[in-house]
């Protein structure tokens, strides 16, 4: 169990690694991105659009590189969700970086 103290940074490095490669790979558009804000043991993904930024997802470190915990971002409720599993883009979930921002990319695309 991961206390709220803050993601140790080189795990931090590596998600901002992993989010960038993700950007150049997978988006491919350099107005449109994500980035990651850390708090305690949370990374929040939000993503720029043109300018707009929004929050699209959220994980919790546990301990393990590939075990994140996720939740996505419910506008209607302006809270994250991590019971939330019916919508597009949640069979992308794997407990990865990768597969986090794949399941925010498809659920507001």
């Amino acid at each position: 169990m991961v206390s709220k103290k803050a993601i140790p940074d080189d795990v931090r490095a590596e998600v901002k690694a992993c989010v960038a490669q993700f950007n150049r790979e997978v988006v491919k558009d350099p107005h449109r991105y994500f980035s990651a804000r850390f708090r305690g043991k949370y990374v929040y993904f939000d993503r720029d659009d043109y300018g707009y930024i929004g929050p699209r997802a959220r994980v919790t470190y546990t301990g393990d590189l590939e075990q994140w915990e996720f939740a996505i971002y419910k506008y209607s409720d302006e809270r994250y969700d991590s019971n939330e599993w019916m919508f597009p883009g949640a069979g992308h979930i794997d407990g990865t970086i990768e597969g986090a921002l794949r399941a925010a990319m498809a659920a507001y695309p």
